[in-house]
C-alpha cells in the first residue's frame, strides 16, 4: 500500500497539470449554476424513483457522475505520458509493480472524484439542494456508485492509452466514446418521454447506473431498476478492470 500511495503522491504533485486539476474539480459548479437554472424555467420538477427533484438539484446529481467519468481522463493520460517519456519504464525498475501502477492511477481518479463530489454537494447544499432534501443514511451509495464509476471509466481511459499510437488518435477515441456515454445517459435529463430506443441505450450505459446510483444516494430515490444497475455496474467495473490490468501486464517496456 505504501508503494500506491507514493505513487499517488507522485501523480498529485508531479504528472498532472494543476490549472486543469482545478477546472476538473471546479468546472462542474459553473455548468449547474448556469445550465441548471437557465432550464429550469423549461423544465419544471423531475421524478426520480419515488423522489420529485427541481431540475436544478437533478442536474447537480448528475454532474457528480459526468465528473467522475470526466476524470477518469487523467489515468490515462497519466500512462500516455509515462510511456512517451520513458517514465513509465524508470518506475518498474524502482519498487513499484505494474499492480501498484495501475492501482494508484485508479486511487487517483478516485480521489479527484471524491473531492469534486463533495464540493458539489457542499455548495449545493444551501442552494440547488434546498428544496431536495439529502437523505444521509444512503449517502455512503452514492460515494461506492463514485468509487465503481472511477474504476470503469479509469480502466477505459487506460486501455485506450495502451492501444493509441498518438495523442490525436487518443484523444479522439476518448473523447468520442465519453461524448456518448455522457448524451446517452440520465445524466442531463431522465428517461421519461425520450423515445424508445433512446431509452433503451440509456439503460446499457454504465454512465446511467451512476448516477442512479448517486441519486439513491442523494435522494434515497429508489427505483425497480437500481438493483439490476448496481450489480451491473460491479460486473462491468470489474471486466474492465481485469482487462486493463492484463493489457498493462502484457505492455512491452
Amino acid at each position: 500500500m505504501h508503494q500506491i500511495l507514493r505513487l499517488v503522491n507522485r501523480n498529485l504533485t508531479a504528472t498532472i497539470d494543476k490549472p486543469f486539476l482545478l477546472w476538473q474539480i471546479f468546472f462542474p459548479l459553473i455548468y449547474i449554476f448556469v445550465a441548471g437554472y437557465a432550464y429550469t424555467s423549461i423544465i419544471g420538477s423531475v421524478g426520480v424513483g419515488e423522489v420529485n427533484i427541481d431540475y436544478p438539484a437533478f442536474l447537480a446529481s448528475g454532474m457528480i457522475g459526468f465528473n467522475v467519468m470526466n476524470s477518469s481522463l487523467i489515468a490515462g493520460s497519466i500512462i500516455w505520458n509515462d510511456r512517451r517519456n520513458g517514465m513509465f519504464e524508470q518506475i518498474l525498475v524502482g519498487p513499484f509493480t505494474r499492480a501498484h501502477y495501475i492501482a494508484s492511477n485508479i486511487l487517483t481518479i478516485t480521489m479527484i472524484g471524491l473531492i469534486s463530489a463533495g464540493i458539489i454537494v457542499l455548495v449545493s447544499i444551501p442552494t440547488v439542494f434546498s428544496n431536495a432534501p439529502i437523505f444521509l443514511p444512503t449517502v455512503p451509495y452514492m460515494v461506492i456508485a463514485i468509487i465503481l464509476g472511477s474504476i470503469f471509466f479509469g480502466s477505459i481511459a487506460i486501455i485506450a492509452s495502451i492501444k493509441m499510437r498518438s495523442t490525436e488518435s487518443f484523444q479522439i477515441t476518448i473523447n468520442t466514446a465519453f461524448l456518448f456515454f455522457a448524451f446517452v445517459s440520465t445524466t442531463f435529463y431522465p428517461s421519461q418521454g425520450v423515445p424508445d430506443a433512446l431509452r433503451t441505450a440509456f439503460f446499457i450505459n454504465p454512465l446511467t447506473y451512476v448516477v442512479d446510483i448517486i441519486r439513491f444516494g442523494l435522494f434515497a430515490s429508489s427505483s425497480l431498476s437500481l438493483i439490476f444497475e448496481a450489480v451491473a455496474l460491479v460486473v462491468a467495473s470489474a471486466v474492465m478492470f481485469m482487462a486493463a490490468t492484463f493489457m498493462l501486464a502484457k505492455l512491452n517496456v
